[in-house]
């Protein structure tokens, strides 16, 4: 790993807990980790709850697309979190690799969109612990 670790979040539609996970590592870790998401069939837009859920809480994640995951992104990743993608998500041997276990908040409200966001926070701030250096 550089000193910059590169993280990528893969979930099937970016749209929403791709897209939460990677809006909270941005915040947490500022510029010291490269953030990145993708999904195997990315979605046309954001889920608007994902992105009600995240302004809740300060972060604004209003001017992310999905994207389509594409190899090379994802083997230039030190880290590849995914969300649900199952086979589609490629693994790379020597990579990191976190399979997160979360509800999909697919034509949910926010108030259901809430403890997932919050679950994705904790889970985000154990791999952020992991990629900071002991001080």
């Amino acid at each position: 790993m550089t000193d910059k670790p590169s993280v990528l979040f893969v979930c099937v539609h970016n749209a929403g807990r791709s897209q939460m996970a990677a809006g909270w590592l941005r915040h947490l870790a500022g510029d010291t980790v490269e953030v990145r998401s993708a999904g195997s069939a990315p979605a046309e837009t954001i889920n608007p709850a994902a992105v009600a859920a995240m302004r809740e809480v300060g972060i604004d994640i209003t001017n992310q697309t999905p994207k389509l995951l594409e190899y090379a992104t994802a083997e230039s990743s030190d880290v590849i979190v995914t969300m649900g993608c199952g086979d589609a998500c490629p693994v790379f041997p020597g990579k990191r690799y976190e399979d997160w276990k979360l509800d999909d908040p697919a034509g949910k409200g926010v108030a259901a969109v809430r403890p997932i966001r919050d679950e994705i926070r904790t889970r985000v701030e154990r791999l952020l612990a992991d990629l900071r250096p002991a001080a």
